[in-house]
């Protein structure tokens, strides 16, 4: 099992620096989503299922729509058509198909293998503890972390609106 877990570590860390060093943001997205897989696989793998399925459905798949929603908000023009189009090429998607392959294959082996973790002796913690967590003692993290990503989605809303009034040559056109 270290070794899965090893080389799922190494699959974040990878899909992470790629993130960070790629110029392009649909491309650091899709690394960001491989990054976030990665981590949902040494969460089932340390027999937290539940943080698992909670790291894909909330961060892979919610925070993700979001993010591509704001790409498209910001709508660089008709200049982007040709680049959008050199995007769908293979090379652009092979290294995140990959490395989510390679965490694929390890998810069937530790669900086939029946072992989460060999040596170490876990606490289930259910929903309802963690519902009952999120809602009483941190209800205030989880309220300011969603007016965080609101008032960066409306602030990135506004910046792409006063970007297109503004090339439009209407300031009043609010």
């Amino acid at each position: 099992m270290n070794f899965v877990f090893y080389l799922t570590s190494a699959i974040a860390v990878v899909a992470t620096a790629m993130v960070i060093f790629h110029k392009n943001a649909v491309h650091a997205l899709l690394y960001l989503v491989t990054s976030l897989l990665a981590v949902a696989v040494i969460f089932y793998q340390f027999g937290a299922p539940l943080a698992a399925a909670l790291e894909v459905i909330i961060y892979a798949g919610a925070i993700m729509v979001l993010i591509v929603f704001v790409i498209m908000m910001l709508n660089q023009g008709d200049s982007t058509v040709v680049q959008e189009q050199t995007w769908l090429q293979p090379r652009t998607w092979l290294g995140p198909a990959l490395l989510s392959a390679l965490l694929l294959a390890q998810l069937i082996l530790l669900v086939s293998s029946g072992k989460i973790s060999s040596n170490q002796t876990f606490h289930y913690i259910g929903p309802k503890q963690i519902g009952i967590a999120l809602f009483s003692h941190y209800v205030l993290a989880v309220e300011l972390a969603s007016m965080l990503l609101l008032a960066g989605l409306v602030g990135a809303f506004h910046l792409a609106r006063r970007k297109k009034i503004d090339s439009e040559g209407s300031s009043n056109a609010y």
